[in-house]
């Protein structure tokens, strides 16, 4: 089973929920944090890191001397990482989306592989929970290949939890495609419901079944409950707006060490996805 915490926007408590869905679980289970521009799940299961490896991606380099400057590369590539000036191909790295297609269209040969990097890997764990993070270079824009590096870990075990990018752009997509099922992390305010709603047209896009946490859920108005009617999204959870726990949450305490009868209340939130998940399967 693989799980993606997703939300439309930041600040709804998607790690909150992924981190206390994962420690409560006490099994077979990963961690991923794919939020790699800036990753903050190890604030809240204080891992014990032992691996760190860097994370690299393909960069083409032009041999001159073989260069005909026929510009079969510039007009294949999609992003303008390549250009002719004078007598020479320009590179430019950072807009280089690693599709090779530049070596493939090569006639002369004259394209080798190069690479860049684009962050790290760390790996670790939290007791049985096991635990990865991307963490991007600084001035890095291309966080995709460092989220699906990542993702490579989430077959290790029998559950994955993927902690996803805020938002709905590529980053999302890249730690929402594939999985079992996307819970989304939502607050009843109007900004909520708003990106929430683009949230639920990306997930429909990719065809995955999905479910609903209502975070500081008696706050706000009943337009989240009511959209989520609306297009038939079951909301699995919801966690009040309790002073004591944005308290813990403010020192890095999970919910679920801080009130321990939250446990169960996760334990049942995964019973419910798993419900869902094979409900959406069957149909």
């Amino acid at each position: 089973m693989i799980i993606s915490i997703a939300s439309g926007k930041g600040g709804t408590g998607k790690t909150t929920v992924a981190t206390n869905l994962a420690l409560s679980l006490n099994g077979d289970v990963n961690l991923l944090d794919c939020d790699v521009e800036e990753p903050n799940a190890h604030l809240f299961i204080k891992p014990t890191m032992d691996k760190v490896e860097p994370v690299t991606t393909f960069i083409p380099v032009i041999d001159s001397e073989k260069c005909n400057l026929c510009r079969k590369c510039t007009d294949i590539c999609r992003f303008s990482a390549l250009a002719v000036a004078g007598k020479t191909v320009l590179v430019f790295p950072e807009m280089c989306h690693s599709c090779e297609g530049c070596i493939e269209v090569c006639p002369e040969g004259a394209i080798s592989a190069s690479t860049r990097e684009l962050g790290v890997l760390e790996s670790g764990h939290s007791g049985n929970l096991g635990f990865y993070l991307g963490r991007m270079r600084v001035g890095e824009a291309m966080s995709p290949p460092l989220i699906k590096k990542v993702r490579t870990k989430e077959r290790e075990r029998d559950i994955t939890i993927i902690d996803a990018p805020p938002g709905t752009s590529c980053p999302v997509i890249a730690a929402m495609k594939g999985t079992d099922f996307v819970l989304m992390v939502t607050e009843p305010t109007p900004f909520g419901l708003h990106d929430l709603k683009l949230a639920v047209e990306a997930v429909k896009v990719l065809g995955i079944p999905s479910g609903l946490v209502i975070n500081r859920a008696d706050m706000g108005n009943s337009g989240v409950k009511d959209y989520a009617a609306e297009e038939n999204i079951p909301v699995l959870m919801e966690i009040p707006f309790d002073r004591k726990i944005a308290e813990a949450y403010s020192r890095g305490i999970p919910i679920v060490e801080a009130f321990p009868d939250y446990a169960d209340k996760f334990r049942a939130l995964y019973a419910k996805i798993e419900k869902y998940s094979s409900v959406e399967k069957e149909s």
